[in-house]
């Protein structure tokens, strides 16, 4: 069963193709490749995230409040109308993240969000989850706002699986045709040959990786996808608004 309930930290970097190849390549000392890394370069990951009209919540994430969350729907590649999708509610206090979510049928997915109606009990439900994400949908009305994918490769720490980095590439995102099902097309996010790398664990890294970072003179940066995704949909005028598009 995959893990449905994360508390980690998170922290991020942004680095060129040649840094990519270095750094990825020296982790394999240490790390191993996601299982599914193992057979296939890379994988894709696409999301739906949900806002407001006025997109209160991205605005106030921002904004670098001591607690935001946010609710995202997540799916590996372009599913078809009866997979199985993940409803993610993804909250950070005082830089500890928080990340809860519940496997789901893509349309039973949809109905959640639109009604704010629990679905029908099911076993690949996590019943607690469900129930927060309620809570959540009680608190704001919410829409489809973004459409984002890109292309991941993910590694584990041999010694401890609570270690894991991921670096994304290919980011890009629309704010039109916003279902999952649509496709996983989209303009850019980040220029050709840049990956954002993420290092996750539940408590401090281990002084290999430390001093690896130091070595490669890689550091931290403050980059949320979603975030830079509305700040250049507002430099461009706000342009291409997408609405509620369910099926």
């Amino acid at each position: 069963m995959a893990i449905e309930v994360f508390n980690r930290y998170e922290n991020k970097y942004l680095l060129d193709e040649a840094a990519f190849h270095r750094f990825s390549n020296r982790l394999l000392e240490y790390m191993e490749l996601d299982d599914y890394n193992k057979e296939h370069s890379f994988y894709s990951i696409s999301n739906l995230y949900f806002d407001t009209k006025d997109d209160a919540l991205i605005r106030k994430s921002l904004s670098k409040p001591k607690y935001k969350e946010k609710l995202r729907l997540r799916s590996y590649g372009v599913p078809n109308s009866d997979a199985s999708v993940y409803l993610e509610l993804k909250k950070k206090v005082f830089g500890l993240v928080n990340k809860r979510r519940s496997a789901l049928r893509l349309q039973e997915a949809y109905n959640f969000v639109r009604t704010g109606i629990e679905p029908a009990p099911m076993p690949y439900m996590n019943a607690q989850v469900i129930q927060e994400i309620h809570y959540f949908l009680q608190r704001y009305e919410l829409e489809p706002k973004v459409y984002l994918a890109y292309e991941r490769k993910a590694l584990f720490s041999i010694d401890n699986r609570d270690l894991r980095i991921t670096f994304d590439t290919n980011i890009r995102s629309r704010r039109y045709d916003l279902m999952l099902e649509a496709g996983d097309y989209g303009e850019p996010l980040l220029e050709p040959g840049r990956w954002l790398m993420e290092v996750k664990a539940e408590k401090t890294i281990p002084m290999w990786l430390a001093r690896m970072l130091s070595e490669h003179q890689m550091f931290r940066t403050s980059f949320s996808k979603y975030g830079n995704e509305y700040k250049k949909y507002v430099k461009h005028g706000k342009t291409r608004q997408g609405g509620m598009q369910y099926a």
